[in-house]
């Protein structure tokens, strides 16, 4: 069983920086692969980026390449998202999710966390 807690979501300009983390409880956090989705009203969720094991592997959703990045700390039990240039369309409530899976197979998270809000103001 992993629990999963965000912070660092607030209000932000656009143009602006936040960057968000992610606490894994347990003691088996580099097991497994982290990710981040966002949920916007109304709108379905939808994957941001996603790291696997080592952090040496990442890959992120077209709207969020070169603005965001997604890094991990094993030694904390923690996956960061350092979100810049962001945008009022970056509005959702962000979650982070873990799984068990093969980095190239179809991906399936396991454990979500209870997503932190993010607000941009243009």
């Amino acid at each position: 069983q992993v629990q999963l807690v965000e912070s660092g979501g607030g209000l932000a300009q656009a143009g602006g920086s936040l960057r968000l983390s992610c606490a894994a409880s347990g003691r088996t956090f580099s097991r497994y692969v982290m990710g981040w989705f966002r949920q916007a009203p109304g709108k379905e969720r939808e994957f941001v980026t996603r790291i696997n094991r080592s952090g040496r592997s990442t890959v992120y959703a077209d709207s969020v390449k070169g603005r965001f990045t997604i890094s991990r700390d094993n030694a904390k039990n923690t996956v960061y998202l350092q979100m810049n240039s962001l945008k009022p369309e970056d509005t959702a409530v962000y979650y982070c999710a873990a799984g068990d899976f093969i980095w190239t197979l179809q991906p399936r998270y396991d454990y979500w966390g209870q997503g932190t809000q993010v607000t941009v103001s243009s």
